[in-house]
């Protein structure tokens, strides 16, 4: 790491940075040692107009703004409707004011000659450097924040951003000048993340897709995607959160490196198996091609790069809240398991119905700067709502181990063995399982999702088959479909708290388990067992995202072995078909220290759910999710 990039990481590191958090001006900030400058500096939030996508970057920066003016211009004087006409007027509007600022912003920083001789060139005109390359993004992202939209994803940053890498490199710009560049880059993405829109400090959706394969499975890991795993690894900071794509050819260096970054306790790579993955996107009606260039949504939801407008969280089906009202409404009237199956999926169809009928009207508001980043608006005059080529929208499948172990609980205590009836189950239930502590172990003694138990992972199997069936390919009423996923994003917490107590002894309002993984407290019998209980389904039939999420003690990675030993694990749920894989190294101890004396750990990270964020910055009850996630190995 340069001097340098030392002061770039102190300075955003120290406390005497949260000054710049409290600057009011709109105008850009350029940072003191900071070479990207373009920095938000507003600390008001404002409400968000939509996002979660990401930009066609490649087109952008391969062009100019320029040259994205004078195509907006040329497709005005063609149009013959009033509404596109007006509209087009909208984006050029928009596209004059970025230039304009951009133009003032140069006199400012004449100080600063790299960065006034790169803005002599970029926006207007096209990068030719991968310096210019990381500036004209910088730009992009900041135009794009002040729009008011959130979530706006980096895609697949070593491979648009690959041409300028090469070009410096064939130019006789050495390994560690790119390196600085990309490090410098990295560091900038880190600023003014407090006043991105999110549900909690660190939700901004900076997700960064590196790796893949192409249409013909050749690898395009290249020294760029190597130099993003090592930036990420030397900064040790949260933006931005890398994703890794893998497949089946995955050489084993590629994994121990990636575990290497995930022993930093970053939360991060986040593993996407392309094998399973593209598949999936194409029976959802993506063509190859864009399936191929798939990159992945703010968490972990996977989206089509720079041509799409899909809202990948537009909905939630909560298992347990619909399981448990099956439970209080119909299993009296259940003379066998089987028929008791048949109402559950009869209710989570209806309930599939129900979140595509709420949706079917809704509007989007107008986003003319976002949808000139939106491969095809310019040329139709259309706003991406409306004329992006995928408008899809996603369903997250939260509290799936939950639902799962209610619905085991209830086959084993009241049909197998009886050992409970249903008259003592619902009373139970109504009261919260007080008075009832003996039922409650019962209940919590049964077989569970993720201990590769053939009776819990058939039902889970079911009723993720169910809502695949009664979700996927249903139209959304703009031009689009619906997508099903394993998902939960924020709503182990949101969607629980309005579920009362449940059949696998949860109790009332407690927290669900993170996205695709085991119940809380759940006893696995080790990471082989979860491994294989969630990749027993045919995931490219649940393919919105939502990753199997482990979390590992981080002395298990204390050394080489422990690291090769994890990182063939990653490479066996890969193998095994899973779809996506987040992994974490924590300590509990430390965890808890955090929460007692956070003047320690200022800048402890942790995984929160798809995105990782300072653990002092969270919410208590992200906190103690956290806390209660298990510890798989010791």
């Amino acid at each position: 790491m340069t001097k340098n990039i030392e002061a770039l990481v102190k300075q955003l590191k120290d406390q005497s940075y949260k000054k710049y958090r409290t600057k009011t001006t709109s105008e850009p900030i350029l940072y003191p040692v900071d070479v990207f400058g373009f920095h938000i500096g507003n600390n008001e939030k404002k409400h968000s107009l939509g996002g979660n996508v990401i930009p066609s970057y490649k087109r952008i920066i391969s062009k100019g703004f320029d040259e994205i003016r004078r195509e907006i211009e040329f497709s005005i004087s063609k149009a013959t409707e009033q509404s596109k006409i007006e509209y087009g007027k909208k984006m050029l509007e928009k596209m004059v004011e970025c230039i304009r600022i951009c133009d003032e912003y140069r006199e400012k920083v004449k100080s600063n000659s790299r960065l006034y001789n790169a803005l002599q060139r970029v926006p207007h005109k096209s990068a030719t450097t991968f310096f210019e390359a990381c500036l004209f993004m910088k730009i992009c992202i900041y135009f794009l924040r002040t729009a008011n939209t959130e979530h706006i994803c980096l895609g697949r940053f070593d491979q648009y951003m690959y041409p300028y890498f090469i070009n410096d490199k064939n130019r006789g710009v050495s390994d560690e000048e790119l390196f600085e560049t990309l490090e410098a880059f990295f560091v900038s993405l880190n600023y003014d993340g407090d006043l991105y829109p999110g549900i909690q400090l660190g939700d901004n959706g900076q997700s960064m897709v590196l790796g893949g394969f192409d249409e013909c499975g050749n690898s395009m890991y290249n020294q760029l995607t190597d130099m993003c795993m090592d930036a990420s690894l030397e900064l040790n900071l949260i933006d931005p959160k890398i994703n890794l794509r893998v497949g089946k050819n995955t050489p084993k260096e590629v994994y121990i490196k990636a575990t290497k970054l995930t022993k930093q306790g970053l939360g991060f790579p986040q593993y996407c198996n392309d094998d399973v993955v593209v598949p999936g996107l194409i029976k959802l009606g993506y063509d190859a091609k864009d399936a191929v260039d798939y990159g992945v949504a703010a968490c972990w939801e996977y989206i089509p790069s720079g041509c799409g407008a899909d809202i990948p969280n537009m909905s939630v089906m909560n298992f347990p809240l619909v399981v448990n009202k099956v439970i209080t409404e119909k299993l009296c009237n259940c003379d066998s398991f089987a028929t008791f199956m048949g109402c559950v999926e009869k209710a989570i169809a209806k309930e599939c119905d129900r979140i595509v009928e709420s949706c079917c009207d809704f509007q989007h508001p107008e986003q003319p700067l976002l949808s000139m980043f939106t491969d095809g608006c310019i040329e139709t005059l259309t706003d991406m709502w409306r004329g992006a080529k995928y408008k899809n929208y996603g369903c997250h499948g939260t509290g799936i181990a939950n639902a799962t172990d209610a619905l085991t609980a209830v086959k084993q205590c009241i049909f197998d063995k009886k050992t409970v009836s249903v008259s003592q189950l619902l009373e139970a239930l109504e009261n919260n399982f007080e008075g009832f502590s003996d039922l409650r172990s019962s209940l919590r003694n049964c077989s569970k999702m993720g201990n590769n138990d053939e009776i819990a992972d058939d039902i889970a199997t079911q009723i993720m088959a169910c809502f695949s069936k009664n979700m996927n390919n249903k139209p959304n009423g703009n031009g689009g479909i619906w997508r099903a996923g394993t998902g939960s994003a924020m709503e182990y917490i949101l969607s629980a708290a309005k579920c009362p107590a449940t059949a696998d002894g949860r109790k009332a309002f407690e927290p669900y388990s993170s996205s695709f993984s085991p119940s809380l407290d759940v006893k696995a019998s080790g990471l082989l067992s979860i491994i294989q209980s969630f990749t027993k389904y045919d995931m490219t039939e649940i393919i919105n995202g939502g990753p199997l999420t482990l979390e590992i003690h981080d002395s298990v990675l204390k050394n080489d072995i422990g690291i090769e030993k994890t990182a063939m694990l990653v490479k066996l749920f890969i193998d095994m078909g899973g779809h996506q894989l987040q992994l974490n190294s924590i300590n509990r101890e430390r965890l808890l220290d955090a929460q007692k004396h956070p003047e320690k750990h200022p800048n402890l990270i942790v995984r929160v759910w798809g995105w990782s964020g300072y653990f002092n910055e969270l919410d208590k009850e992200y906190q103690n999710h956290i806390i209660r996630r298990c510890e798989y190995l010791n």
